[in-house]
């Protein structure tokens, strides 16, 4: 090893669709269709991120609406 480390070839990146390689034009998908049917399933809410509610960050955020309107304009 006598000379600087040469980078190793980068791998093609895959479709996570279908597995295929990806198409630059269509990254990180292979095509038009895969890309598509990716973005269904999102709009069909099929990727969902798990959210759990404690009660601490319910009780800590404000409340909706703001201030009533006789608060606002400083009228009792």
């Amino acid at each position: 090893m006598d000379g600087p480390l040469e980078p190793r070839p980068a791998r093609p990146r895959r479709c996570p669709r279908c597995g295929r390689p990806s198409v630059e034009r269509f990254r990180p998908f292979c095509s038009a269709s895969c890309r598509d049917r990716d973005l269904l399933d999102w709009l069909d809410g099929r990727y969902a991120l798990p959210a759990v509610e404690s009660e601490q960050e319910e009780a800590a955020e404000p409340r909706r609406g703001g201030p009533s309107r006789e608060t606002a304009t400083g009228e009792d």
